[in-house]
């Protein structure tokens, strides 16, 4: 999609560790969160999201979509971009965040089921090229999150580089080499630990199986089969147009614009993605509802173990092949968070795909920098996955 060019804006010194923690901050985060009695009438919905806006600290705009089979319900406060007051539209671009990590779960099953990779392929049999140390690391075991490779973003080397230029281009396949010095944090399989290196070795694996760049996979195996017609994975920091705006909001000082801060070649397939809420609702009711593989592909995928998603999502957080289920007082959902500077992400789906919920804020919140907004955050998310599910409980999958 053509990108209009304007002239960059210098961002504040201060703005610049929020990379770090969009980053570093991934250990799993608490289960459960409070809740309140909700109506689930739009306006009351609504309101909920004026109050997230209003609250210390909180989004500039927000915007839900609610969908169930062909019914779709848009509810929104606050703006897409401060300096002319919109309204947040669901055609909106928006960084995704770690929500991309569903798209390389998407393109690494979709291989599974072909045949071009196993669930129990290893690191040292797809990318002999990666440190022996890490060669036992199976498929799988990075999908969930049980790999134990060493988390290239918090690297001081990478950190260093990022904080003398947000804006970096990276070599995105060789974002592993800033920690090929270090051993794996734990034996491959024995426990859960999120790390953004799995998506990086996943995506490197889908290439190394088939020959063919990441991107053109998820242009073949996602983007098309899905109908996704504004979701991209760039290697600059410009946004398409019209794009929600992502703020910093730290108060006493004003909201400061961070939409364009950094580049995406730094994250690339554990990050880099941008999407729209309408693209995201497509998405995550295929991915989740299991349409892009067969049933014995969505069968291990839904093999769950203790793990959190960055930040939780509503609810009970368990881990699956790229995969979160959040079990909420009114039922469950599948999907995946996401955040990044300006921006905080949820999609999630039932497991048939029929109902989902997108839920797009636009300011960074995780529990390292606003752990209370997180709470009412995640309290909100479940009143309206309740309002999706109207209060039956739609079992366990």
């Amino acid at each position: 999609m053509p990108i209009r060019r304007s002239a960059s804006r210098r961002p504040r010194l201060g703005t610049v560790p929020l990379v770090a923690l969009c980053l570093t901050s991934l250990s799993p985060a608490v289960a459960g969160a409070a809740t309140h009695p909700r109506p689930d009438t739009d306006s009351a919905l609504q309101r909920q999201l004026a109050d997230l806006v209003r609250s210390p600290g909180g989004p500039p705009g927000v915007i839900a979509v609610l969908k169930d089979g062909h019914r779709t319900r848009v509810v929104r406060a606050g703006v897409a971009d401060l300096d002319t007051g919109r309204e947040p539209r669901p055609d909106d671009h928006m960084r995704i965040a770690s929500a991309a990590k569903a798209f390389s779960g998407a393109v690494a099953l979709s291989l599974v089921d072909r045949g071009d990779l196993s669930l129990d392929d290893t690191l040292g049999e797809r990318l002999p090229d990666l440190p022996d140390a890490w060669a036992a690391v199976t498929l799988r075991q990075l999908l969930n999150h049980t790999s134990g490779l060493p988390d290239y973003s918090e690297s001081p080397a990478f950190l260093e580089i990022l904080f003398a230029d947000p804006r970096h281009r990276f070599d995105s396949r060789k974002l592993l080499d800033f920690v090929a010095d270090r051993p794996l944090n734990f034996p491959p399989g024995s426990r859960y630990q999120y790390s953004n290196s799995d998506n990086i070795a996943v995506a490197l694996m889908a290439e190394a199986a088939t020959g063919t760049r990441y991107e053109r996979l998820l242009r073949e195996l996602v983007y098309r089969p899905l109908g996704l017609h504004d979701t991209s994975l760039p290697q600059g920091y410009r946004m398409p147009r019209p794009f929600l705006h992502g703020y910093d909001v730290s108060p006493p000082d004003p909201p400061e614009d961070v939409s364009e801060l950094i580049g995406m070649s730094g994250v690339w397939a554990s990050g880099g993605i941008v999407s729209t809420p309408a693209d995201m609702t497509r998405f995550i009711r295929g991915y989740a509802g299991g349409k892009l593989f067969g049933r014995d592909v969505v069968r291990e995928q839904r093999a769950w173990i203790d793990g959190a998603s960055e930040p939780a999502g509503p609810g009970g957080n368990e881990a699956g092949l790229a995969l979160f289920r959040y079990t909420t007082r009114c039922g469950v959902l599948l999907g995946h968070t996401g955040n990044t500077p300006g921006y905080t992400q949820l999609a999630a789906a039932t497991p048939d795909g029929r109902k989902s919920l997108t839920f797009s804020t636009t300011t960074q919140i995780n529990r390292t920098l606003k752990p209370e907004l997180l709470g009412q955050l995640r309290a909100v998310q479940e009143n309206f996955a309740c309002a999706l599910l109207k209060g039956k409980d739609k079992g366990r999958s």
